[in-house]
């Protein structure tokens, strides 16, 4: 994320339309938006584009003057948020007269000296434009108010060219390359195609996406504070705080680590109206992850539940942590629930397990570095020449089945792709290898080359076979 970009944020009461703008604006439906007050609770961050200018918009929770502990957290944090941003976006139910809440609000805005704008929402046809005129009373100038409605797509052009205005140009880039007469003949059609793709340089940007994912009050948001190391996420001790994913990010090592800050899960016979979108948003984050934690609750036990949700790691194939939330600085049966999780885990048995305690630190930096090892893993690239003599050595420990007297032979080796890992055995006879001999080969390749964390890919192939055969392909 770039952190050099202006940023704009939007503040307001609850279910004033925030959520619905910020939709608008990024051009993506990334807020869940419901009828239902206080549904934003986070402060979200996301890159969006006005016009032809960049700019990083921030979309607080909504602010009401109640006790309840959330809501006192939730204006706190947007508050702070304004203070961080460049532009603010007060927004107001223009269905409503303006309330002494709001104008109390807004002009504690105004003595941030940042640009401010009055946005008058649900201002659905012209007739309702009258109403604009009772709001002139917070004392903003004519050229700073817009009377709109996002769900009828009024009056927003306005608004955004008066963003656009307020935004620095994007700065220009020349690509050198057209300057220079390319002269390289292609030899595309001289390669073969993996080994075409595996001597192509790839370029990592570097950027870790990492979704927390685990059933509802085992910690996510606090180990999400704990790793970021200020508070980011809403924590509270009631379940299911975290409705939306928080998308947080900050250099360590050399990487941009983006945390996704998942909603609780709960058993989808429990899921009802807002969670069900959070259930949507947790499968959507886990699409754009390459890296997940799973977090489990140390104090509790372990439930089936649990086991789901890991398996959604599994099935979208991401670098993979165990985390054993509210550890106890005296317990002294690590092992023991080692144990159980490794049983209750079977599939993830690559996967590291690291036992921390988001309240005290405990660990905290240590999951840090093995995020970076496991990235580093997830998306490294074996040589072609290491990986043939590995495989090598493996087949001369354990020979290659014969299956009813086939003569099994593998020409070689070769990774195609990463994140995670994806290896090809270039074969005789691709489709009488057994996945037993497979599992053999990985766990002989893990034994020798680094690859904790990840899962890897096999997929085995005929030689001069242009495509690969995804029917041949074992995930182990």
């Amino acid at each position: 994320m770039n952190n050099r970009l202006k940023k704009i944020a939007l503040i307001g009461q609850p279910n004033v339309g925030k959520s619905s703008l910020f939709n608008r604006i990024a051009k993506k439906r990334i807020a869940i938006v419901s009828d239902i007050a206080g549904t934003t609770r986070d402060i979200r961050r996301h890159e969006v584009e006005i016009l032809d200018k960049d700019a990083l918009m921030l979309d607080t929770g909504g602010i009401d003057d109640t006790n309840d502990a959330i809501f006192s957290n939730v204006k706190r944090k947007a508050v702070e948020c304004a203070k961080e941003a460049d532009i603010i976006l007060f927004m107001v139910d223009g269905k409503k007269l303006p309330d002494e809440k709001d104008k109390e609000l807004f002009y504690e805005l105004q003595d941030l000296g940042k640009r401010l704008a009055l946005v008058v929402n649900k201002i659905d046809n012209d007739k309702e434009k009258e109403r604009l005129w009772e709001f002139f009373e917070f004392g903003i100038d004519e050229n700073d108010m817009f009377g709109i409605s996002v769900s009828h797509n009024r009056g927003t052009k306005s608004l955004f060219e008066w963003i656009w205005e307020q935004l620095p140009q994007r700065p220009v880039e020349i690509d050198e390359s057209i300057l220079e007469e390319d002269e390289d003949e292609s030899l595309e059609n001289f390669l073969d195609p993996i080994e075409d793709i595996n001597e192509s340089a790839e370029l990592d940007d570097g950027e870790i996406r990492v979704a927390i994912i685990g059933r509802v009050n085992v910690g996510k948001s606090s180990i999400l504070n704990a790793l970021v190391g200020e508070e980011r996420s809403v924590v509270s001790p009631i379940a299911g705080t975290t409705i939306d994913p928080v998308d947080e990010s900050f250099e360590y090592k050399d990487k941009n680590i983006t945390f996704v800050d998942t909603a609780g899960l709960r058993r989808r016979g429990r899921i009802e109206g807002i969670e069900k979108f959070a259930l949507m948003r947790t499968q959507e984050m886990l699409e754009q992850a390459n890296l997940a934690l799973v977090v489990l609750d140390a104090s509790d036990e372990l439930v089936d539940l649990d086991e789901k949700i890991a398996g959604l790691v599994d099935e979208y194939g991401l670098g993979t942590i165990i985390v054993l939330n509210k550890w106890d600085e005296n317990r002294e049966d690590f092992k023991q629930l080692e144990e159980k999780v490794r049983s209750k885990f079977k599939f993830l048995y690559y996967a590291p397990i690291i036992a921390v305690s988001a309240k005290t630190g405990r660990s905290i930096d240590r999951l840090k570095d093995k995020l970076v090892e496991i990235y580093d893993n997830y998306s490294q690239r074996i040589p072609t020449s290491v990986l043939n003599k590995t495989i090598e050595t493996a087949t001369i420990r354990h020979a290659l089945p014969s299956p009813n007297g086939a003569y099994l032979r593998i020409y070689y080796s070769t990774q195609f792709e990463t994140k995670p890992p994806r290896i090809a055995l270039v074969m005789n006879k691709p489709r009488l290898l057994h996945f037993s001999y497979k599992r053999y080969l990985i766990n002989f390749l893990r034994n020798n080359i680094n690859f904790e964390g990840t899962p890897i890919h096999v997929v085995t192939r005929s030689k001069g076979q242009r495509e690969l055969d995804e029917e041949h392909e074992e995930d182990i």
